[in-house]
């Protein structure tokens, strides 16, 4: 009786294997790398930039348009989107193998022997057709590791694409600033260009009324001389910068319409960033790393699996006759069904070798995982650090730049009165002229730091939400 039991409780436990199939199938646990800490220097609150739309900050719709152009065309993207459907189609090759198989195979062949032949026969005809089952039954898991592996590989190309969806709106973004600070300092390297301009004639002229020496005259054509160089500078990299957005809207490089800016720093008030622990389901990185990580955990399954037997089904149906006639007669069908087992016996440690490689494999994509986490963290850190400092500077910069105007204006003054050198000059015009490029570009990298703000939090651009 206890035999019986015995023999009982194997046959459950043989066929519970035949019907789960997971017995080396791995669980998968998320690494725990971050707590509930908030940010450095930062308020913790429930809501992030990235649910924000940072865009209506700018209030361009050129850069709206821009943007919307670069999600169409832009080849990166077009890539990762690729790179979907084909892990999509890896997906639907891995998953039927946990199923049965039924293919259809036919013959219609004539056989004539030799007349000269120990045994001599006839010509005979063969005509069959028939349906072929074949399953390999998933004890240890095997298939359906497999198949939660490129089921993770798949939402980790879906990730990925919407990683390159971020980057490539930050980057349009970015572009699009350096476009505007370009253009404000050409406006006033031309402004500086027709002012020095002014000097040296105005030099010229009292030279020649000898109310000014020749030194006067050569340090004046010195500073319209720089002014007209940096002019020259920033003409080309206004053309480099376009070329560049260019390329991330998927178009030949040509000039591109923009507005001026038309933004305050100044008036743009805090902007939340939430807790770390939010970054962990926002950005699309991390989540890639993380199924990348789940795809390769799964992977050990499928190895360990290897190490053991497979076990199969095979079977046929079908019609089989020697004349055509008689193919579909009652008489003619044919049936076959068996079993097999096919496994590694002596392979010399090939196949511990190949879990070896898996867990390997999947140590690194954990630490990859772990190393996403930390990189997300600090780029929201150092953007947080960004937005702060460079706004701080603004100020600093355009209080640098009101002064200087002052100064500047004052000096001037003081030289046609006769009170100081023109050296004074020279030395106020300079502070000036930096001051207002300075002041310029500090402008154009505290806006990117928003920008770079929302990338870092993981935000998603929202076409459907502009103009609301």
């Amino acid at each position: 009786m206890v035999k019986k039991q015995h023999t009982l409780l194997s046959l459950v436990c043989i066929w519970s294997a035949l019907l789960t199939g997971c017995i080396f199938k791995p669980d998968f646990e998320r690494p725990a790398v971050l707590n509930d800490a908030p940010f450095t220097d930062v308020t913790p609150t429930q809501d992030t930039l990235a649910n924000l739309s940072w865009w209506e900050i700018f209030k361009d719709p050129l850069l709206q348009d821009l943007i919307r152009r670069s999600l169409v065309a832009n080849r990166d993207l077009k890539i990762a989107i690729a790179r979907i459907d084909e892990a999509r189609g890896l997906l639907g090759v891995a998953r039927p193998d946990q199923f049965p198989r039924l293919d259809i195979t036919g013959n219609a062949t004539r056989v004539d022997g030799s007349d000269l032949a120990l045994i001599p026969t006839d010509a005979t005809n063969d005509f069959g057709i028939y349906a072929r089952l074949g399953f390999e039954v998933d004890v240890w898991g095997r298939y359906a590791s497999a198949t939660e592996s490129q089921r993770a590989q798949l939402l980790s190309t879906e990730y990925s694409m919407r990683s390159v969806t971020l980057s490539l709106v930050a980057q349009v973004a970015t572009a699009y600033l350096q476009l505007q600070n370009v253009d404000r300092q050409i406006e006033i390297s031309q402004r500086t260009l027709k002012n020095r301009h002014d000097a040296t004639v105005l030099n010229e002229q009292r030279f020649k009324g000898g109310y000014a020496g020749l030194l006067d005259v050569n340090q004046a054509q010195i500073q319209e001389e720089e002014a007209r160089a940096a002019l020259v500078a920033q003409n080309r990299a206004l053309r480099l910068v376009e070329n560049a957005l260019c390329v991330l809207l998927g178009e030949v490089p040509h000039p591109i319409k923009r507005g001026p800016s038309t933004i305050d720093p100044l008036a743009i008030g805090e902007l939340p960033v939430g807790i770390p622990a939010m970054l962990l389901e926002r950005r699309p990185d991390v989540k890639s790393a993380e199924e990348s990580a789940r795809a390769a955990v799964m992977r050990i399954g499928v190895a360990r699996a290897q190490q053991y037997p497979a076990f199969s089904i095979t079977g046929f149906l079908g019609l089989n006759s020697i004349e055509h006639n008689d193919l579909f007669n009652s008489d003619a069908r044919t049936w076959n069904i068996g079993a097999g087992m096919l496994g590694p016996l002596v392979d010399l440690g090939k196949s511990w070798s190949r879990v070896d490689v898996a867990e390997a494999q999947a140590t690194q994509a954990l630490q990859s995982y772990e190393q996403s986490v930390l990189v997300a963290v600090r780029d929201v850190e150092d953007a947080v650090v960004g937005v702060r400092t460079f706004k701080e500077e603004n100020k600093v910069r355009t209080a640098q730049v009101k002064a200087g105007r002052s100064a500047s204006f004052l000096s001037r003054r003081r030289y046609v009165d006769g009170v100081t050198s023109y050296l004074e000059v020279l030395d106020t015009e300079r502070s000036l002229f930096n001051a207002e490029l300075a002041q310029s570009s500090t402008q154009e990298r505290y806006l990117a730091s928003i920008v770079q703000l929302y990338k870092a939090l993981g935000g998603g651009w929202q076409p459907e939400a502009v103009g609301r």
